[in-house]
């Protein structure tokens, strides 16, 4: 399966198992969402538990509030992560809070899906990585996979969650994980088959890294598309990384990520979105305050600009072989 392929099974095995699960968002019903996410989802449980909404991200959100505090469990879709703006204020002064100001008499199972990043000529409005946004709101969880397998496991613990969760959904890697810098895939994943992907149930936890190479060198932390750029750069400049997929920012796996940093000394970040006030800053943070003493160079950083999304010079935007290498080797000179 590729990650659309088990993104649509992670719901085919949610709404069998609980007759709570409902669908909502704009052509997730009988079009199968813009991606096809959600194909076939309708003909098969019916228009009540899969429909189609009016173009109000706000009013998605807040329906989906509604369902979740009532009892069901919505997955509601946003077409795409820079389309979330006009339910910014549903998300974080309803459902993050409702947990809280309730003491917990009333919770939030609901997720909330979203195609974010680049990678497809989208531009300014289709094209935006949205996750530091989120990740600084208590009371809501952010989950970024990286491939198929993980995003299956992780949408059906998402689902399972009693607490909101945004997952965003890296449509640069929905097909398969290729890359524009390279002429072959990335990692074995582009050539999964379906047993890859098992056909049934099965989660993996939110808030649990996973170490994807290991390493001695240097810890390079990343998650979603930049995890294969991040992977395919260490292999080509031949260096002993470690290479940690976070899988969610919030919660976060800080064990594995100061047990990999104490052991190499080094750590360099790499995240598509802009750089100043990024996750990327956060993770850096953390790492300098929990490592330090272990540290043998600066944390470095491999982002995305400090522009709007930039149409015409996508593959120019993101980080790459050239400024990632570049930062790994800062973090190494020292």
């Amino acid at each position: 399966m590729n990650m659309i392929q088990a993104l649509n099974s992670a719901h085919d095995v949610m709404m069998e198992r609980d007759q709570g699960m409902v669908v909502l968002g704009e052509d997730v019903g009988f079009f199968g969402g813009v991606f096809r996410v959600t194909e076939g989802l309708q003909k098969k449980y019916g228009k009540q538990r899969v429909f189609d909404t009016p173009i109000a991200e706000n009013g998605i959100i807040a329906t989906a509030i509604g369902m979740a505090t009532y009892g069901l469990r919505p997955v509601a879709e946003i077409q795409f992560a820079d389309y979330i703006y006009p339910a910014y204020d549903q998300i974080v002064s309803e459902a993050a809070r409702i947990r809280y100001r309730t003491a917990g008499e009333w919770t939030v199972p609901m997720v909330i899906r979203s195609p974010y990043g680049g990678g497809i000529f989208g531009g300014q409005t289709h094209s935006q990585s949205t996750e530091a946004l989120f990740a600084h709101v208590a009371g809501v969880k952010t989950v970024i996979p990286s491939n198929p397998y993980d995003a299956k496991g992780l949408l059906i613990s998402a689902i399972e969650d009693n607490d909101p969760v945004l997952f965003f959904e890296p449509k640069r890697i929905y097909n398969g994980p290729f890359d524009g810098f390279f002429d072959r895939p990335l990692t074995p994943w582009a050539k999964t088959d379906a047993a890859d992907v098992p056909e049934g149930y099965y989660t993996v936890p939110l808030g649990k890294a996973a170490v994807v190479r290991e390493g001695e060198e240097v810890t390079v932390l990343s998650y979603g598309t930049m995890v294969h750029v991040a992977l395919a750069t260490v292999r080509e400049l031949g260096i002993d990384a470690e290479v940690i997929d976070l899988r969610s920012i919030v919660p976060l796996d800080i064990e594995t990520i100061e047990d990999s940093v104490k052991k190499t000394g080094r750590c360099v970040v790499v995240h598509e979105a802009t750089r100043t006030n990024g996750f990327g800053a956060e993770l850096a943070a953390l790492v300098q305050e929990r490592c330090f003493y272990h540290l043998e160079a600066p944390v470095q950083r491999a982002t995305g600009f400090d522009t709007p999304y930039p149409h015409s010079l996508e593959w120019a935007y993101f980080p790459g072989p050239v400024r990632i290498g570049t930062a790994i080797k800062k973090a190494l000179e020292v």
